[in-house]
């Protein structure tokens, strides 16, 4: 019954929400109507009429929410630990997961199955209950910063614990979160645990009041694969047909004009190594018409990721673009050269250059990497990546990889060396989620 009381501060958040709705469905329509990346699921997020598995008799529930793909990946990998450590104690433990995008929810489902997926309701009191009634969590995983004003007083208004994990905020957000300091600190005050990703980051989130703070090391060390010879790997090296003396510039997770300056690269460099293979994975696969476009306008050869299959692999000499979701933790395993988008604009923040870390890749990235701090700041420090200031330096990176092939690979070693030597936050980060787990939901006897 506490639950469904509607405090003044409620009623007003939820006018304010409203109001930011009706500014916004035109633009919401428009995302669906004009081929852009929709916006997931807006009426089960409004109303929080979404469908859950029950949960199993005798486990205890975790949700965990990740805003899109890179945190849902990484969530993934924390719910793997929690349910191994869970039952070497006995405990039978259950993992549902939310996600903010419709990529995001892809991945999730691929990862957990289609049952215990659904979108994170809007922050209107009424859909946040109605998800509460039917997902019935014993304890709620936020994935790095994802706080929202009702979602975190109707958690903890059922006693519900609240734990960040892999906490991060940068020294922007800090101070962006400092102008409205008294709601946040409220929030915080909320949460159980904050598990840090960084000093840094534990201690802007101490500032602004979170009453505990603990700090692990990043998870995204232990989210990351690393094994060329994984299954997954191995599947998409047979299908893209790529040969043992071929060597696989790949760009990945890019956003434009970054794929035009990969383009430009490989045009430069593949006739003095006939060797050379490009395969750009777009940030956005609903870009990949305009990816396409730039193709076909400089006249190359390029195939489809969605068009290929087992028994037709990808033709001798052509591009590949990658159309697909939820495959580049894998599409990493294949290059040799790296390059990590959303970096060289300055509008996004770069994105994950731990994986073809982990593999041993050279990797390249942008100077624009405020998301990735200190993991850019350490990799930096061990010699195991490159800054590429725009489309030419970019260039001359892959023109040293390949014309230096021991400085390419004592690259790609340092890199795989420095990530294996940071796991560990995930097994630390796990084993404080399942301490915080209320004494009930321990206790409950397994079904049987």
């Amino acid at each position: 019954m506490g639950a469904a009381i509607l405090y003044p501060s409620d009623v007003l958040l939820n006018l304010v929400y409203l109001l930011a709705v009706i500014v916004a469905l035109p633009w919401v329509a428009w995302r669906r109507l004009s081929g852009a990346r929709p916006v997931a699921a807006p009426w089960t997020r409004l109303t929080g009429g979404i469908t859950v598995a029950a949960r199993p008799a005798g486990a205890a529930r975790i949700w965990l929410h990740g805003v899109s793909v890179g945190e849902v990946q990484l969530l993934a990998v924390l719910a793997e630990e929690l349910r191994r450590q869970a039952a070497t104690a006995g405990q039978s433990l259950d993992c549902v997961i939310s996600s903010s995008t419709t990529t995001g929810l892809e991945v999730a489902a691929q990862r957990f199955g289609p049952d215990r997926v659904f979108p994170c309701p809007l922050d209107f009191t009424w859909a946040v209950d109605r998800v509460l009634d039917r997902v019935r969590p014993d304890l709620l995983v936020l994935g790095e910063l994802e706080l929202w004003p009702n979602l975190v007083a109707r958690v903890r208004r059922r006693d519900i614990p609240i734990v960040v994990a892999n906490g991060r905020m940068s020294e922007r957000s800090g101070v962006g979160y400092g102008r409205i300091r008294p709601l946040v600190r409220r929030m915080l005050e909320s949460v159980s645990l904050v598990v840090a990703r960084s000093q840094a980051d534990a201690g802007r989130f101490a500032a602004l009041g979170c009453p505990e703070v603990t700090v692990t090391g990043s998870m995204k060390f232990d989210g990351v694969k690393g094994d060329r010879h994984d299954p997954g790997v191995e599947r998409l090296r047979r299908l893209a047909g790529f040969a043992d003396d071929d060597i696989v510039l790949l760009a990945g997770s890019t956003q434009a004009p970054e794929e035009r300056l990969a383009v430009e690269a490989f045009l430069a460099l593949r006739g003095r190594h006939p060797r050379l293979r490009l395969v750009i994975v777009p940030r956005h696969v609903e870009r990949t018409a305009e990816i396409a476009a730039i193709l076909d306008g400089v006249g190359i050869a390029w195939s489809a990721r969605s068009r290929l299959a087992d028994a037709a692999t990808l033709p001798a000499g052509h591009v590949l673009l990658v159309d697909t979701t939820g495959e580049l933790g894998w599409w990493w395993g294949t290059a040799a050269i790296a390059f990590v988008g959303g970096s060289l604009d300055g509008k996004r923040g770069g994105q994950n250059m731990l994986e073809p870390a982990a593999y041993g890749a050279a990797v390249s990235f942008g100077p624009h990497t405020r998301n990735f701090r200190d993991e850019v700041q350490r990799l930096l420090a061990a010699d195991a990546a490159v800054v590429v200031a725009d489309g030419p330096a970019l260039t001359t990176f892959a023109a040293k990889c390949l014309d230096d092939p021991d400085w390419a690979a004592a690259l790609g070693g340092n890199a795989a060396r420095f990530v294996a030597s940071q796991r560990g936050a995930v097994a630390a980060t796990a084993r404080m989620i399942l301490e915080r787990l209320p004494d009930a939901a321990k206790a409950r006897p397994a079904a049987g």
